[in-house]
């Protein structure tokens, strides 16, 4: 099969690794256009137009997928079949109808839960001890064509979003090709999805990373985890932002206001919520790097009493 392949996050970058390690015939990568980066602005190419030009594959990085000119440019490719992992644009119909094989993607949740644009984040947020990864028919909905494979992974009390990523990028470059596979064979199954099942993972939003210390604990450490390493579960502590990166949590009853510091050890700063104590272990300070609880708490002089919100 003539492949293209659109994506462009590390999460797409694996896959394709493996598609070109199993020796398919890439004609084309379509990723996003470079990028600048920091305060320099220089120009910064996607990971999956890195993998792609140390393969001499070539890339073509539309800013609209959907434009004329790029139905036609993918269209001159002769592609049996489109893959997407990761793309950021919805296909529409002049672009679906092109490859006869189809479009497959790879999405990063057990369809048809957590369809949208942040599955891992939320699956972890909302406290799910399962998830995995699902090829898929793409349609002109949100991530609600058939179904062909999928595969499972736990997720442990302490995995966070970072460890869940690269467990499910990894898990879903074997599923590529298994897909593929079957494709090629003819033995592929097509599984419509039942709506009934359906749940949706919208893109994150500055509410959703700050900390609401009037929650429970353990709500708490879910969202700690849900959005480490990036972008960072935040609260504020005398007026400056504080992102909190790695958490534990204790469902010990204290009588004091939510959000206040009960103790500080050398193990966490413990701090207050509706229910229970949520116990940080890893934080950032605003404008400085990643550092634990302890190396935090002697820097700034941290101590009990103190209110983070």
């Amino acid at each position: 099969m003539r492949i293209v392949y659109m994506g462009s996050p590390d999460f797409a970058a694996a896959p394709l690794k493996r598609l070109i390690e199993a020796g398919y015939d890439i004609a084309c990568v379509v990723t996003r256009p470079d990028m600048p980066k920091n305060r320099g602005g220089q120009l910064t190419a996607t990971p999956v137009k890195g993998v792609a030009e140390l393969a001499n594959i070539a890339v073509f990085q539309p800013s609209k997928i959907n434009q004329p000119e790029s139905v036609a440019y993918l269209q001159a490719l002769g592609a049996d079949i489109f893959v997407v992992v990761a793309f950021g644009q919805l296909l529409k119909p002049a672009v679906l109808a092109l490859p006869p094989l189809g479009i497959i993607n790879i999405h990063a949740s057990l369809l048809p839960a957590y369809r949208g644009a942040a599955p891992i984040n939320r699956v972890i947020i909302n406290g799910e001890t399962l998830t995995g990864v699902t090829s898929m028919y793409i349609d002109e909905g949100m991530d609600t064509g058939d179904m062909i494979l999928s595969s499972s992974c736990p997720i442990n009390d302490e995995d966070d979003f970072g460890v869940i990523h690269d467990r499910l990028r990894d898990l879903g470059g074997e599923l590529l090709i298994k897909t593929l596979d079957a494709i090629a064979n003819g033995t592929a199954p097509r599984t419509p999805q039942d709506p009934q099942l359906a749940s949706y993972a919208p893109l994150l939003t500055r509410e959703d990373e700050l900390l609401d210390w009037r929650l429970d604990a353990l709500s708490l450490h879910n969202r700690v985890r849900g959005l480490s390493p990036f972008p960072g579960a935040y609260s504020f502590l005398a007026g400056k932002r504080l992102k909190i990166l790695r958490s534990s949590y204790s469902l010990q009853t204290v009588n004091v206001d939510c959000g206040q510091i009960v103790s500080v050890n050398a193990q966490a700063i413990d701090i207050a919520c509706g229910n229970g104590i949520l116990q940080i272990k890893e934080l950032q300070p605003e404008g400085k790097k990643r550092m634990d609880a302890r190396a935090f708490a002697c820097g700034y002089g941290i101590k009990q009493g103190m209110c983070l919100g």
